[in-house]
């Protein structure tokens, strides 16, 4: 039976020329993230102070947090205090990336940098399983002065590394990020989509409230945290 509104039904001739017609968008649109790339690379900078923040050996400094390479993104983690669980957008978000190893033929780095203490954003990382290197910068205001301040949204940015001095070269927030993520672009490739009401979608196509389709933060912990097992799933119940 089908439950939902189902897209029309064309003989393969037909279905190829919309394909092509749409591929032509498609093309055209990959053109256009080739030339805002080609711009970013154009961007000037900023020279940052020397910030100190705490990683799971101590205080490090910013320019040590690059670990000798030239390059680093950080993705700055929405941080609440006394939550047991934290934004499940930046969980969820951040579970993806498990193999990061591909950078170091760049000479860059990919980092997790949060407001919450050192000690509780460690134990929050291993509950959830996440695989990143983790930071905090509750004791300094460099989460606040790149646009992810206490109690403030997540953000992602960039700096680049000459000797002893790091510059800031880029930020994003909000929907910006999506760029980074393999999650919604499989999503968007789905017949139905991300499903969500705010999305243009042809009549009769499932559509369910912004977010509630996103995994819990407890969904995450119980995919990769301690006792799932090395392919995402819960541990088994015995059924």
């Amino acid at each position: 039976m089908t439950v939902h509104a189902l897209p029309p039904v064309v003989d393969a001739a037909v279905w190829e020329r919309r394909l092509e017609a749409l591929r032509t968008r498609e093309k055209a649109a990959t053109r256009e993230l080739d030339a805002i790339a080609a711009e970013r690379r154009r961007l000037p900078m900023v020279r940052m102070p020397d910030y100190t923040l705490e990683g799971e050996d101590g205080p490090v400094r910013l320019v040590d947090v690059f670990e000798g390479r030239s390059q680093l993104i950080t993705y700055h983690h929405m941080w609440f205090a006394g939550k047991e669980w934290q934004c499940p957008g930046c969980t969820g978000f951040t579970s993806q990336y498990t193999r990061l190893e591909f950078l170091d033929a760049y000479d860059a780095r990919f980092v997790v940098v949060t407001q919450g203490p050192i000690d509780e954003a460690l134990a929050y990382k291993r509950r959830v399983g996440n695989r990143m290197t983790w930071y905090s910068t509750a004791g300094s205001s460099f989460g606040a002065d790149v646009g992810s301040p206490p109690d403030g949204g997540f953000a992602v940015n960039v700096f680049l590394r000459d000797g002893d001095t790091v510059y800031r070269t880029w930020h994003t927030d909000g929907r910006g990020t999506e760029q980074l993520t393999h999650t919604f672009a499989l999503i968007d490739l789905l017949p139905y989509g991300r499903q969500e009401q705010w999305q243009d979608s042809p009549e009769g196509w499932p559509q369910s409230p912004t977010y509630s389709r996103w995994a819990r933060s407890e969904d995450i912990a119980a995919l990769y945290g301690p006792g799932a097992d090395d392919v995402g799933r819960p541990p088994h119940d015995g059924r």
